[in-house]
């Protein structure tokens, strides 16, 4: 297992996937909507890329809402803002359903053999980021904590490790990072004092995995933060003690490039500043490109952060908050239907 986690274009695997995938420094695969037509194609293709490479990390975006992958024949996962609203009104039933969310999410990715979802999304919903948005659980930093800590105590209940996203946070500027540079102007103390004590919490709840993003904090540095040294090593693994694995987001997106717009170079600014793994997506030329370029060798501590990621077959267990899987997919489809009416103010600033 090593330091390049990439994506593989269609349904089945063709020549070039595979090529990339014997790489040596490919260890995860993240999968895509394109990459679903239905479960047999699904386990078909998960088991063709586990016959090249048994050990790798697959990976997939199943946050529910907007960004869930794979929808029929899965539980289509509510919005995270809908267990905020649920929150305001019954806080004890918001938490059973995040965590029966999370039970649900494990399960069904366990059973065709993917390792993890890049999940929770810990942001702040400020009112201003659309790209963040109803991905998020809340504006209020108690009731996100506590609703995070709720859906990651889900997954572990399935054997499923989790992500936490974007650190520091990315929910207090405009500009989505798919598409631009976005720079948020805000004091470290600031964004120490709110953004980041979602991130603080839920280390402590035992989160063995980060994704930061592509924003610029310029008061702080002018790298985007899954290229900052800063950020990854000063803030993250010192200040927090964070020990599990960083996964940078995708290498690919407009405010990566901005900031480094050579691949190899962009990618090792990554690894050094302390990603463990590095996503390379949506981009085989460059990724092509990098294959033939970069030169790097993870340490042993690295490579042990992200074995830590494996799905955990051992834990198998047949009951969540007294309901069965079923019972719990059939609780998860009706709060949808429950709590669309509610509403929430909107917070525009700290």
């Amino acid at each position: 297992m090593t330091c390049l986690m990439i994506d593989v274009e269609g349904l089945g695997l063709i020549n070039s996937d595979i090529e990339r995938i014997k790489h040596p420094l490919v260890g995860g695969i993240i999968l895509f909507a394109r990459n679903y037509k239905n479960r047999p194609q699904l386990i078909k293709l998960i088991i063709s890329i586990r016959k090249i490479k048994q050990n790798l990390l697959i990976a997939v975006d199943h946050e529910g809402g907007r960004v869930q992958r794979f929808k029929d024949e899965f539980t289509n996962i509510p919005k995270m803002s809908l267990f905020g609203k649920i929150y305001q009104k019954d806080r004890d039933r918001a938490n059973k359903i995040a965590k029966l969310s999370g039970w649900v999410i494990a399960e069904e990715l366990a059973a065709i053999d993917i390792d993890f979802s890049f999940t929770p999304v810990l942001d702040v919903d400020y009112g201003a980021s659309s790209v963040i948005g109803d991905r998020a659980f809340h504006q209020d930093i108690d009731t996100i904590s506590e609703l995070a800590s709720s859906l990651v105590e889900g997954l572990d209940f399935g054997g499923m490790q989790s992500v936490g996203k974007h650190f520091p946070g990315h929910g207090f500027i405009k500009s989505d990072t798919h598409l631009e540079t976005a720079t948020d102007n805000r004091s470290l103390e600031t964004i120490q004092k709110n953004d980041m004590l979602t991130f603080d919490r839920l280390i402590q709840k035992g989160v063995k995995g980060i994704m930061p993003s592509h924003v610029v904090y310029s008061s702080c540095d002018h790298s985007p933060a899954g290229l900052s040294g800063f950020w990854l090593q000063d803030q993250l693994r010192d200040r927090l003690g964070f020990e599990g694995a960083i996964f940078s987001d995708d290498m690919s997106m407009q405010a990566a490039q901005d900031s480094e717009n050579n691949i190899t170079l962009r990618v090792k600014r990554a690894l050094i500043a302390g990603c463990d793994m590095v996503l390379v997506c949506n981009s085989p030329i460059e990724l092509d490109k990098l294959m033939g370029e970069l030169q790097w060798k993870p340490d042993v501590k690295s490579l042990e952060r992200l074995q830590l990621m494996k799905l955990n077959r051992d834990k198998n267990n047949l009951t969540c908050c007294n309901h069965n899987i079923d019972e719990a997919r059939s609780i998860i489809a009706q709060v949808s239907v429950s709590y669309t009416h509610l509403t929430l103010p909107t917070i525009y600033s700290v």
